[in-house]
């Protein structure tokens, strides 16, 4: 009896498992979107809800539906923009390098004070004079690099229209979030006893915080360099603005960043005046990081901001962007534990 038992429970055990891994398999194609939906379902959640308490139970769907069309025209405006901003740079650069009419603005004296200042004069002096003469020189180096950063800034856009989809999603998940708030709560307590929904309430906290001290202090940064790159008329104001936000989002100095558009003003326009208001400008939104991150990271959060921060720099440097929420919620939830673990009278 004992022996048939044991079977039994074996054969479930390989049924059960075989079934979570197919299960794994066909969702894997789709575990990246569906990360991002409940990461933006989770913050944008109360604001959503404000939303339907308003317009009433009643106008649920309708309110859903405009509020679909309205984030996903937000977010595609931009990015589309951005896209062919640096689209139409590129296509006018190649197009000018063919016809041998391409003009580059010859380097001032003050860029061999710059580091590697005289390496960077020859070669951009070198540029000035012809640069079809330059290009054909430095052929494979410019194909090399040139082709690495425009698959890079293809896959980025890539993945812009993904958390496009995502927001769908999440849209989703937020018109059944009481069914799912449940079922989330439910697991936990399952896995770890009564805890179960401190837990789920704790990795919601930071999730917002995150999105808020992080992701939205990057895209406020992100639209405000598009204007000064833009009114400035800085060349490839795409591409810079896009080094602004994955530098903001793996938490980099966005000052750092933006030290390149800065000299590339001051040594091809012939208005010092704009200039210097551009840097000035251009220097306080860098710094902005500093004032709004301490204050929306630790607002409504009992984890402490340096758990955060390091959760989300370790998130991004093992899994990417997704890393900014995931290292955060992990580290937090070890945190908790650990607080747990420490304050027990149990031995």
């Amino acid at each position: 009896m004992q022996s048939t038992t044991n079977i039994t429970s074996f054969i479930r055990l390989v049924v059960i498992v075989g079934l979570i891994s197919w299960a794994s398999f066909i969702v894997k194609p789709f575990i990246g979107a569906l990360a991002w939906a409940i990461i933006l379902a989770v913050s944008i959640y109360p604001f959503y809800q404000k939303l339907i308490t308003k317009a009433g139970a009643k106008r649920k769907k309708l309110v859903s539906i405009i509020f679909t069309l309205i984030t996903v025209t937000l977010l595609a405006v931009p990015t589309y923009s951005i896209f062919s901003s640096v689209l139409e740079s590129t296509i006018t650069t190649i197009q000018q390098l063919k016809e041998g009419n391409l003009q580059i603005s010859a380097p001032t004296e003050q860029v061999k004070d710059w580091p590697l200042g005289e390496k960077i004069y020859s070669n951009w002096d070198s540029a000035s004079k012809d640069i079809k003469e330059y290009a054909l020189t430095n052929k494979e180096f410019i194909l090399d690099k040139g082709q690495g950063i425009f698959g890079s800034f293809l896959g980025l856009m890539g993945s812009l229209v993904g958390f496009i989809f995502s927001t769908i999603i999440a849209i989703i998940f937020m018109y059944n979030a009481d069914a799912g708030h449940n079922t989330s709560v439910k697991f936990a307590n399952k896995l770890i006893g009564k805890e179960g929904e401190d837990i789920i309430i704790m990795s919601r906290n930071t999730i917002r915080s995150v999105v808020k001290g992080i992701l939205l202090v990057a895209i406020i940064q992100t639209l405000l360099s598009f204007i000064g790159f833009k009114l400035i008329g800085i060349p490839a104001a795409g591409l810079f603005t896009m080094i602004v936000l994955v530098a903001a989002i793996v938490q980099l100095p966005v000052t750092l960043v933006v030290i390149p558009a800065i000299a590339l003003v001051f040594s091809t326009t012939d208005n010092t005046t704009h200039a210097i208001i551009f840097t000035i400008y251009i220097i306080i939104v860098s710094l902005l990081d500093n004032f709004l991150k301490p204050i929306l990271l630790s607002k409504g959060l009992q984890t402490p901001t340096i758990i955060i921060f390091l959760g989300a720099i370790g998130g991004v440097i093992l899994h990417g962007i997704i890393g900014l929420f995931v290292g955060t919620v992990v580290l937090a939830l070890a945190h908790r534990f650990y607080l747990r673990w420490v304050n027990s009278t149990e031995d």
